[in-house]
């Protein structure tokens, strides 16, 4: 598996700028550092403030000459993403990779400020609403790296019930539905904006090793590898852990394919596909790349996001 380092050997972004969600912390907080490493201004943004000035501190003593800036955001509430969103178009003009890596996993039910299911609303309704307000300052030629998951096979968006008002709630499918989200809006994106040279991207980045599992115990980690269907790729066979069958990889392994996504020249004319292990998937589950869905999505969340 190829490291950050690897992917961005070689690579000058000087002169654009990268904007990271969940910049404080893990993958988000890795792919700010090798961003900056490429010469790009890079934009942290994320939740919490003594954190995400530990994270814009830890970049610049990793690269001395990095060039940032960071933007409170909080994607559970429509009200935070819009005055980020504000506050971003002060800090950056144009922005030329937007990666929308915050997200929650497996988090017990609650509802985000607005009254969204906490997955749905944090994972792909604030970044949609993000996004959709930040259309304006991409650049010609931009790209959009959204962080979905192999999760997404756990669970197909139930798109008559996406908050889980008229069901009993299910961490895990909450989760798969969540991240199914996130593909089918790279998709949707991708044919909406392709005409300026904006290609969209779903990332799968791996198992990582972070604090996203923080949510999850043994027996957690047992029901989810039971419940993940079995697929062909490019995955090594996974080993024990917790009783589960987990694979883990390290941040610096999981953001390559993230950073990948945002500066590979492999990837030139590409676009509204899955990725994963710095390659393109084929072997999604439709129903996250299923166009006309991805279509209803978009209409849908536009009227949540009101």
């Amino acid at each position: 598996m190829r490291t950050v380092n690897e992917v961005i050997d070689g690579v000058d972004l000087s002169g654009r700028t990268c904007v990271i969600t969940g910049a404080s912390s893990g993958l988000g907080r890795e792919s700010a550092r090798a961003l900056a490493a490429t010469g790009a201004h890079v934009v942290l943004a994320a939740r919490n403030p003594d954190a995400l000035a530990e994270a814009d501190a830890w970049v610049h003593a990793e690269v001395p000459s990095a060039r940032t800036s960071t933007v409170l955001v909080d994607l559970a509430s429509l009200a935070g993403v819009r005055a980020a969103a504000e506050e971003l178009t002060r800090v950056a003009s144009r922005i030329h990779v937007l990666m929308n890596n915050a997200g929650v996993m497996f988090t017990p039910f609650g509802r985000t400020a607005d009254g969204f299911e906490t997955q749905f609303g944090t994972n792909h309704l604030g970044h949609f609403e993000w996004t959709r307000l930040l259309i304006p300052q991409l650049a010609d030629g931009a790209r959009i790296v959204n962080l979905s998951s192999e999760g997404h096979r756990l669970s197909d968006i139930d798109l008559d019930d996406p908050n889980w008002e008229r069901r009993d709630y299910d961490k895990f499918r909450a989760y798969g539905a969540a991240k199914t989200a996130n593909v089918l809006h790279a998709v949707e994106l991708d044919r909406r904006l392709c005409d300026r040279g904006i290609r969209a991207y779903a990332v799968h980045p791996g198992i990582v090793a972070t604090s996203l599992a923080r949510h999850m115990d043994q027996d957690d980690f047992a029901t989810l590898s039971a419940m993940t269907p079995r697929r062909p790729g490019p995955a090594k066979e996974p080993a024990k852990k917790d009783g589960a069958q987990m694979s883990w990889v390290m941040p610096d392994q999981g953001a390559a394919t993230q950073v990948w996504a945002a500066v590979s020249d492999e990837l030139d004319g590409v676009g509204g596909v899955y990725l994963s292990n710095c390659r393109v998937r084929d072997d999604v589950e439709p129903y996250a790349v299923d166009p006309d869905r991805a279509r209803v999505l978009w209409e849908l969340s536009e009227k949540l996001c009101v």
